[in-house]
């Protein structure tokens, strides 16, 4: 039963200014609401910068009906529903926060057949409850149901590096539904991943409904760089601090200062992210930075949500303070702050896609911004040894154990990407994601800016095999980060 949908294109820029308060479309945003409002199936793989979001928020908005939006992450629809109540569009979530009264409020828009929500965000786990498929069964007959999407949709694939066994289910959808649009979207997607979900979810039976759009993984305007170090120099915390507070120097110079304020804009108004894995690390990281001056706060899930709140509110309206989060790596997922300025990773990262992720929230504005990866073999053991223990059930699925062996494979890629001093670090991500063009860099990574320095500073920075092998062989590196 199609829905009948809106063939009025002329709304789109209306929609964008009014609604959503933006006067252009980034390349390609156009394109893909164009074909979502047509009625094709749409595949969406591009950088974290991108703004996906908007490519199935602005269509929910001129289209006819409901749009169902599936999120493996609570952070991140609880974060898009405020903005969309902030831009007076009416959406709402469904997850395992849902306040009783809010969700008989949403069952009961579902059973009407007419929901009055233009968006519902709602878990893979969800969506495999009858209660919730029969709701939606209504909505369809009454030709209500405007599209599916399905973000981070990588978690589909065993091959992706998040994937979730429930996201496999979401194949009822075209089954059930076969005349309603999908979307998927997803940062990090190999050839591999890609296929599976389109297979998964039937989209490459309708090849002639299908429109895919894959943008590269370059992002021009950061600068990449691994700075190695070992267990025995223990000089993360200095080298920061000293990069930083060279950074405010800079801008407390006579002539950039009073460019600031000119605009209003602090000194120390250097906002930017740190990972780590460790919630005892975010915790004193954060804790030493601001004895030494800097305004950093922690950002971890063990915090009560009315701190994480308050955090996140102050971090994005540049309060004095609130500067950089220190974090582990959920957070980020979905929050639209376009002037962070750094991420750093203290620490390696599990995989290639999740580093690749998260370096992308620095810099979405466009400008200038640096992405620094502190690497050290003792660290490299120590998470290759987390991830070879991760456990996998005696009854474990083929999904289960290939995505596992996906998961090293993506951490080995990791490795390898660190360790490499000989090519550009932004043209070994595109590599990693398929593409074959080189892309140009201009100085925009430790190798092009200085070759020869980078394979000193990795010959003086990292501790030698034979040491790491000796201390692994004593079990050195068996300890776990509590995440």
């Amino acid at each position: 039963m199609p829905l009948l949908r809106s063939d009025s294109f002329k709304d789109i820029d209306f929609t964008l200014r009014r609604q959503f308060g933006k006067e252009n479309f980034r390349p390609h945003q156009r394109e893909i609401i164009e074909a979502a409002l047509d009625g094709h199936d749409v595949f969406v793989q591009a950088a974290t910068s991108f703004g996906k979001s908007l490519c199935f928020q602005l269509p929910a908005v001129i289209d006819r009906g409901i749009t169902i939006v599936i999120s493996p992450l609570l952070s991140l629809m609880m974060n898009q529903v405020e903005a969309l109540k902030a831009s007076d569009v009416d959406a709402r979530t469904l997850n395992s926060n849902t306040t009783l009264a809010e969700r008989d409020y949403i069952y009961a828009d579902l059973a009407t057949g007419h929901p009055l929500m233009r968006l519902l965000y709602v878990t893979p786990e969800l969506c495999s409850g009858d209660h919730f498929r029969r709701k939606l069964k209504l909505v369809y007959e009454q030709h209500e149901l405007a599209r599916i999407v399905v973000d981070e949709a990588h978690c589909i694939s065993e091959w992706g590096h998040d994937f979730r066994k429930d996201f496999k289910r979401l194949s009822w959808f075209r089954e059930t539904f076969p005349d309603v649009p999908v979307m998927c979207l997803t940062a990090t997607a190999n050839e591999q991943v890609r296929h599976d979900v389109l297979t998964t979810l039937g989209l490459d039976k309708t090849p002639g409904k299908l429109k895919i759009f894959s943008m590269t993984a370059h992002r021009p305007n950061l600068h990449l760089e691994v700075r190695f170090t070992s267990d025995e120099a223990n000089d993360r915390y200095d080298d920061f601090v000293t990069w930083l507070k060279g950074v405010y120097d800079r801008r407390a110079a006579v002539d950039r200062k009073a460019e600031l304020d000119a605009i209003g804009e602090r000194v120390e108004n250097v906002p930017g992210i740190i990972y780590t894995i460790s919630r005892d690390e975010v915790e004193s990281l954060a804790a030493a930075l601001r004895h030494d001056g800097i305004g950093a706060r922690p950002f971890h899930a063990k915090l009560p949500n009315q701190v994480k709140e308050e955090t996140l509110a102050k971090w994005i309206a540049n309060d004095p303070g609130y500067d950089v989060i220190v974090a582990t790596t959920a957070f980020g997922m979905g929050i639209d702050k376009e002037n962070v300025r750094f991420v750093v990773h203290w620490r390696l990262p599990k995989s290639f896609e999740g580093y690749y992720q998260e370096a992308g929230r620095a810099g979405r504005d466009g400008n200038a911004s640096y992405c620094f990866l502190y690497y050290s073999r003792e660290d490299r053991d120590r998470v290759c040894n987390l991830v070879m223990r991760e456990p996998v059930s005696k009854n474990a699925s083929a999904d289960g154990i290939i995505n596992k062996q996906a998961r090293q494979m993506s951490l080995s890629r990791l490795v390898a990407y660190c360790e490499d001093t000989g090519c550009c670090r932004h043209a070994a991500i595109c590599r990693y994601f398929g593409e074959t063009q080189v892309p140009a860099c201009d100085y925009a990574c430790d190798w092009h800016k200085d070759p020869q320095g980078l394979k000193r500073r990795m010959a003086r920075g990292l501790a030698s095999e034979e040491w790491v092998s000796t201390q692994r062989e004593e079990g050195m590196y068996d300890e776990y980060w509590s995440e």
